[in-house]
């Protein structure tokens, strides 16, 4: 005998609404939170985003100082420049003097970010475990290690110059041990060594307090339990704080690498257009369209649009990889 049972029917779920409608759903739920960021995003759209359309948007055309709308006594001159497409792009990556307008300041941006956050960590790592052992004086030492980030770049760059001219302090000390004396603001060499030495100067004391705070977060009963169990320093150091200091690093690196990319000021200031060797990208970029007659604006915002490219391509890429980390940690 087959019993027959009762089963509730399925219940068919609503159709989901559209997106007009969920978007008129939650403008009237959250209209205060919308009204409240209304502003931040005007400010942001006019700042930011206008800006870089209108900067993709010349990529496109042969925009430069002589064919673009300019306004010369009492006459207007109309924009005469054309829409070329992805010719500047062709041009800066694969034309015949892509090596010398791009790829060599690119490898040297490259090395320059490479090596520049690898000294301001490992620098700024070494002062935050000194700093964080008990030493009299240590809030007189943080003050000290401290003032270069708290000094405008400018003064510390203006000063860097006149210490590493010709008849500066730093080679007169050479001298007088009896040192070659380099030009530093002159060899090509020297100059690309003379902007790394000025950016880590600069950039150290903001890692090294970063790497501060994480240190003094690090729970110190898993340094005594180490301790007791025979560990010693340099395995204190590998297990306990490079891992508790983790999160803080990949922070404070991806900060500095995106920092340094960029980092306009001390090359222009400490060189100005000249030193085409120790130009990185973003200088050059500038050089193009502000530096040189006729100034170059569609290059020159091909440029910022592959600095951007290329940063987040390195985001994107690092945040994965942190990502792996943590899950094979775990």
């Amino acid at each position: 005998m087959t019993l027959a049972v009762d089963r509730p029917a399925t219940q068919s779920r609503p159709p989901r609404p559209g997106p007009i409608r969920r978007l008129k759903d939650s403008y009237r739920k959250y209209w205060y939170a919308y009204a409240m960021i209304a502003p931040v995003v005007v400010v942001l759209g006019v700042l930011v985003g206008y800006p870089l359309a209108r900067g993709f948007y010349l990529t496109l055309t042969d925009a430069n100082s002589l064919n673009s709308a300019r306004t010369i006594g009492v006459n207007h001159i109309d924009a005469t420049y054309q829409f070329i497409g992805l010719d500047n792009y062709a041009d800066i990556l694969w034309g015949p003097a892509s090596y010398d307008r791009f790829w060599s300041h690119f490898i040297w941006t490259v090395v320059w970010t490479a090596v520049c956050v690898a000294l301001h960590y490992v620098i700024g790592l070494g002062l935050a475990l000194l700093l964080d052992e008990k030493m009299r004086g240590r809030t007189l030492y943080r003050l000290l290690l401290i003032l270069p980030w708290a000094v405008p770049t400018f003064v510390t760059v203006f000063a860097w110059r006149i210490m590493l001219a010709d008849s500066g302090i730093i080679n007169a000390t050479l001298g007088s041990l009896h040192l070659p004396q380099p030009q530093w603001l002159e060899d090509p060499t020297f100059q690309r060594i003379a902007a790394i030495l000025v950016n880590t100067w600069c950039g150290v004391p903001f890692m090294m307090i970063s790497l501060l705070g994480g240190l003094q977060s690090i729970d110190s009963s898993l340094y005594e339990a180490a301790e007791m169990d025979g560990a010693n320093a340099w395995q204190r150091f590998r297990h306990i704080t490079l891992p508790g200091l983790r999160s803080v690093s990949s922070t404070v690196v991806l900060l500095g690498v995106i920092w340094t990319f960029n980092q306009f000021a001390i090359i222009f200031l400490l060189f100005g257009n000249t030193a085409p060797d120790a130009q990185i990208l973003v200088t050059w970029a500038y050089r193009l369209g502000f530096g040189q007659q006729p100034r170059d604006f569609a290059q020159s915002a091909a440029y910022g649009v592959l600095l951007l490219s290329i940063l987040t391509v390195f985001t994107t890429f690092y945040y994965r990889w942190l990502k792996r980390n943590e899950q094979l940690a775990v």
